[in-house]
């Protein structure tokens, strides 16, 4: 219990040390120190997001282009298919894709940090870990989810139409035609603040799990799959939160249409 309060506190403290950073004193030397670690993120994640966004969305197709084919409701596939992408599917997809590359990556490199005693070194050297090691990986999740969201978003999309096209000889044309509804911006905007949202706290929680870490290096593997299975359990919570505030009201996307 003691454990998971000093946890609870790290994470308060090193969200006041990231908002004092975002409101302009040294912001640009953490935008640099991040260009490292965002050089890592991508890569590591934007093969593995563009194959499983494109193969759900694959999926998804598969199985609701026949039933609004069957409601003679062609017009509204592109609409439906491009809402559930842009407002769930891939927010909470890309989070658990960079969840398992890249926040597992954080917690075992700050928790072998932890171990081989470099994290005393820096504070020997009068250095803050948090502001050199841990702000820099938070602002490059910050950048780097938002990205890949927006790749799987129109991976996804570019899925559908592929499917729509070759299974059911629905043209390219129709589907994306129909793909723009009356907020589609409006709620592409508001995905990307729903992954800046799990942004934050993937990056903040893996983080503190990495820099809290106990047992040697037995507990760099404890702390990596802790981590993990609270990131994703604060991703669903969050999701739902976030839904709820951004989504809910009584508006139907099509009522202008």
């Amino acid at each position: 219990m003691n454990s998971l309060y000093h946890k609870i506190l790290l994470f308060v403290k090193i969200l006041i040390f990231l908002l004092y950073h975002l409101s302009g004193n040294t912001i640009g030397c953490c935008i640099m120190s991040s260009i490292y670690y965002i050089k890592i993120f991508i890569p590591n994640s934007i093969f593995i997001t563009i194959i499983t966004s494109f193969f759900i969305s694959f999926v998804f197709s598969l199985q609701m282009v026949k039933e609004f084919l069957y409601l003679n409701a062609v017009q509204l596939i592109g609409s439906i298919l491009s809402i559930s992408f842009i407002r769930e599917l891939s927010p909470v997809l890309t989070s658990i894709i960079v969840i398992g590359r890249v926040a597992s990556l954080f917690t075992s490199q700050l928790a072998s940090m932890l171990v081989t005693e470099q994290i005393d070194a820096l504070l020997v050297l009068g250095i803050n870990p948090i502001n050199y090691l841990i702000i820099p990986r938070i602002l490059s999740m910050v950048i780097g989810l938002p990205l890949l969201n927006i790749i799987s978003i129109f991976t996804s999309l570019i899925s559908g139409s592929f499917v729509c096209f070759i299974l059911y000889g629905i043209h390219p044309n129709v589907f994306l035609s129909s793909v723009v509804y009356n907020y589609f911006f409006l709620d592409l905007f508001k995905s990307i603040l729903k992954t800046l949202g799990f942004a934050v706290f993937i990056s903040i929680t893996s983080c503190v799990w990495g820099i809290t870490s106990r047992g040697g290096s037995h507990g760099v593997g404890l702390s990596t799959t802790s981590s993990v299975i609270v990131c994703l359990i604060l991703v669903f919570i969050l999701n739902f939160l976030l839904s709820y505030l951004l989504f809910n009201n009584l508006i139907s996307s099509f009522e202008f249409s």
